[in-house]
């Protein structure tokens, strides 16, 4: 990859690595689902900006059932789920949970789609098995009730990213990916409204509380999605992907820098093996070449 590409990678894994440090100091206050609701709804707002500058068309009277579905299952669910699990669970966690999502995107691909599960994949889900066992056993944080039920949650979590990119696979059109980005967040501020009167802020948040909803929002959730398209365009979704490999390491360092959070051996090994596991489920046989970064995108030209 050019040096551009190579700085677009580590810029979007440091963005969404801060998104669980920005999460974990504004669910407090604000409780899971108002957060995930000011973050789409931040997010939505920045993107259809950007739209209008960029001249791209969104599309919602044709498209709005997608929309609904990924802004539901790709934004709506795991936002909410992860803000919940991060009122119980430490960034380092979140983020390493967070890296199981090509484990349950090589188990959907296989059971929707039909997609070969290799040995290789299979060898892979064992070593990601064995390092969330690893940190859930031995990690830091004691293994209360609501720590399991907050792991479960990052996990369901990781599981829906899954399903809606097997869904996304499965269609016979999709939208511009800017377009998918903008109204997923649309629909996913429309699908979390309902849950609000059910489940309030629990106080006012403070003005440092607040720039962490901003930047949750605006940095780790709107930016990101516009480097991420670029990055596919440029590079293709194979390569694109990497950036999994980066988020855990970057969600650990600023846990540690700006909330004090300790990264033990045990953690760092159970991430280790996550990402070994990653490595194994993204890793082809030998011969078998890439999709070339035009084939990834559909041929379309992503601005």
């Amino acid at each position: 990859m050019r040096v551009l590409d190579v700085a677009r990678l580590l810029t979007l894994a440091a963005l969404w690595g801060g998104s669980f440090l920005f999460m974990r100091v504004a669910v407090l206050p604000l409780g899971p689902i108002a957060t995930a609701e000011l973050r789409v709804l931040l997010a939505a707002a920045a993107l259809v900006v950007w739209l209008r500058v960029a001249g791209v068309r969104l599309g919602w009277r044709q498209d709005w059932r997608l929309f609904l579905v990924v802004g539901t299952i790709n934004s709506a669910a795991p936002f909410a789920l992860y803000a919940f699990s991060a009122l119980h669970l430490p960034v380092s966690y979140l983020v390493v949970l967070n890296a199981t999502t090509p484990f349950f995107g090589a188990l959907v691909s296989a059971a929707w789609l039909g997609e070969r599960f290799r040995a290789r994949a299979a060898l892979g889900l064992v070593a990601g098995v064995g390092g969330v066992a690893m940190l859930v056993r031995l990690g830091p944080v004691p293994l209360a009730s609501q720590v399991v039920w907050a792991i479960l949650a990052s996990l369901v979590a990781a599981l829906c990213y899954a399903v809606a990119a097997a869904y996304l696979k499965r269609q016979a059109r999709t939208p511009a990916p800017a377009a998918v980005a903008t109204g997923s967040q649309l629909a996913a501020t429309v699908a979390l409204l309902p849950l609000l009167p059910a489940l309030p802020p629990v106080a006012w948040p403070t003005s440092g509380e607040w720039i962490a909803v901003v930047m949750l929002g605006v940095l780790c959730t709107a930016i990101p999605y516009l480097l991420y398209f670029r990055l596919i365009a440029d590079v293709g979704a194979t390569r694109a992907l990497t950036v999994t490999f980066l988020i855990p390491a970057f969600g650990m360092l600023w846990g540690a820098v700006f909330l004090g959070e300790t990264i033990t051996g045990t953690m760092a090994a159970g991430c280790g093996l996550v990402l070994l596991g990653t490595a194994l489920i993204f890793s082809r046989p030998t011969g078998v070449r890439a999709p070339a970064p035009d084939a990834a995108t559909g041929g379309r030209t992503v601005r």
